[in-house]
């Protein structure tokens, strides 16, 4: 009896080597892990991270010129599974941007000593991730100083999916790049060096809450497989397009796949896992959560709604436009009431979520440039927000809170100063990166008919320069305590000398924030050549 013959896949390993070559250091991670000696580990791991990341976004690099002299959209890689095109490349891009200084925070290790006698430089990260927080085998393990390495082969792991999600062009594709990325961060989440009770309790909530959510994105994508007969992007659009089945399958299909991506994104009412979860993890995981999830997640709902759901537009766009409008009020509203930096910081993402999903709201080419600009500054900028979090400190780490920042604009103008721009460009002031994020943004949701959306994002984005105001007025015009006001445990706050890894990560956000304040046309001229996805 003859057998049928099967076609080997076509694998595309040149249009795939960005998440190859991460892939493959992660890989090279864990055999690192397994086999170097621990004290030559943290360079082999820095080393890895970090070339393995540059090489990555240099063949970003080259697939984006050979695609540009080429004068196509793009190609599909893995039998249709992966698109590489435009937008892929410059989220892929982006995302590598990010992940550098992400991944130089993640490898500091000149925060502060554990003892003041001791020569050993502590980190972010728990000294053994296996000891019960509070036991005697985990003072032992912190006296010690004992440092853990792991942590560079998971964040890798973790960008490895996040590359993929935003290039996936069918649904099982993305499911896949879901579960890649979101194990990883679970695991992050719950590796806090400091308050390690409350970092365990961020990363069960977020992995029960992601569980949940990946669950309503399987089931819509079942759903949607049932009413095209298809999971690919392209040829679910098609059957949309012609009306190919009962169209509340496909409405509701939509509905849930957008729960578990909306989920991601931290939109209202998906959003209470955001402050726990960043309050929670380690600072260095925080930064890389807040800026790459976005970025990733924003990549793939864009693919999704702009090429497989454009003409079920009258069905989803009422119910985007009601989380856009709840999301930026909600927000803006709580972030005004929060006393930690890092859960104010929280719920100023959530904010910028809703400004995002008004670019995504004017399903046009202006709308998806505007939003690929804005992750790209709002990204790196979030970023060196969180490495600041980490430069004011005590004795017992990191300083979180916000009244503790009292006078550190006069005291450390650097770590004031540059906060302060990073908070004005969050608030949309005018010459920073921010603003122009916002601006056209808003410029594309008017132009496709959503002023009502606009102007709740101008009131909001009031409503949030009321606390990001509140800390530059802290910083620079309320002085720090003194022992004689009964506040002494206060009169320990220091602001340390950042590492050269922190410095760096600092740097480029401010920087970012500055130049593409002043001078937003190249990026923007970039972003809109990007803004054409493959169908």
């Amino acid at each position: 009896m003859n057998q049928p013959i099967l076609d080997a896949p076509s694998i595309e390993y040149g249009q795939l080597s960005p998440m190859l070559i991460v892939f493959a250091v992660g890989v090279l991670g864990v055999i690192a892990e397994a086999f170097a000696p621990r004290a030559m580990r943290y360079r082999i791991q820095m080393t890895l991270a970090l070339g393995g990341t540059a090489a990555a976004l240099a063949s970003v690099v080259v697939l984006a010129s050979i695609l540009a002299e080429s004068d196509s959209v793009g190609t599909r890689a893995v039998m249709g599974a992966v698109a590489v095109d435009r937008p892929t490349l410059f989220l892929q891009g982006t995302l590598l941007l990010v992940a550098l200084p992400s991944l130089l925070l993640v490898g500091e290790r000149t925060f502060g000593r554990i003892h003041a006698d001791s020569r050993v430089h502590a980190d972010s990260f728990a000294a053994q991730a296996s000891t019960v927080p509070g036991s005697l085998s985990e003072r032992q393990a912190t006296e010690s100083g004992a440092t853990q390495t792991e942590v560079f082969p998971l964040t890798m792991f973790a960008l490895g999916g996040l590359l993929l999600f935003p290039a996936s062009n069918d649904l099982l594709t993305m499911f896949v790049a879901l579960e890649v990325f979101s194990l990883p961060l679970y695991l992050l989440c719950g590796l806090a060096r400091r308050r390690r009770l409350l970092s365990q309790e961020a990363a069960m909530k977020y992995f029960l809450l992601g569980a949940f959510s990946s669950a309503f994105f399987l089931f819509g994508a079942a759903l949607l497989y049932g009413y095209a007969g298809t999971l690919e992007f392209g040829a679910i659009g098609d059957a949309v397009s012609i009306g190919a089945g009962n169209a509340a399958i496909a409405v509701l299909g939509t509905a849930l796949v957008g729960v578990g991506l909306l989920f991601k994104v931290g939109a209202v009412p998906f959003h209470s896992w955001i402050p726990d979860v960043y309050q929670g993890a380690p600072t260095p995981i925080t930064a890389f959560m807040a800026a790459a999830t976005k970025i990733a997640a924003f990549g793939a709902m864009l693919r999704l709604f702009y090429v497989a759901l454009p003409d079920l537009r009258e069905d989803w766009l009422p119910a985007l436009w009601a989380v856009a409008i709840a999301t930026m009020l909600v927000g803006a509203v709580l972030a005004v009431t929060q006393t930690d930096m890092k859960r104010m910081l929280a719920y100023s993402s959530i904010t910028h979520a809703g400004f995002l999903l008004t670019g995504l709201i004017a399903i046009d080419g202006d709308g998806l440039s505007a939003s690929l600009f804005y992750l790209f500054v709002y990204g790196l900028a979030t970023v060196s927000a969180f490495a600041l979090v980490t430069v004011v400190r005590d004795d017992n780490g990191e300083v979180a809170r916000i009244s503790r920042w009292a006078g550190i604009g006069r005291t450390s103008p650097i770590v004031g100063v540059s906060m302060a721009l990073l908070l004005l460009s969050f608030a949309g002031i005018p010459l920073t990166s921010g603003f122009m994020g916002k601006f056209v943004v808003f410029t594309a949701a008017a132009g496709d008919g959503a002023t009502p959306l606009v102007i709740v994002g101008v009131l909001a984005s009031a409503i949030a320069a009321i606390f990001y105001v509140r800390v530059i007025v802290l910083m620079f015009f309320a002085d720090a305590p003194s022992e004689s006001s009964g506040e002494a445990d206060r009169v320990s706050d220091v602001v340390v000398s950042a590492g050269l890894s922190t410095k760096v990560a600092i740097g480029l956000g401010v920087a970012v924030t500055i130049v593409f304040g002043f001078f937003p046309q190249p990026l923007l001229d970039l972003a809109d050549s990007a803004a054409v996805f493959l169908r």
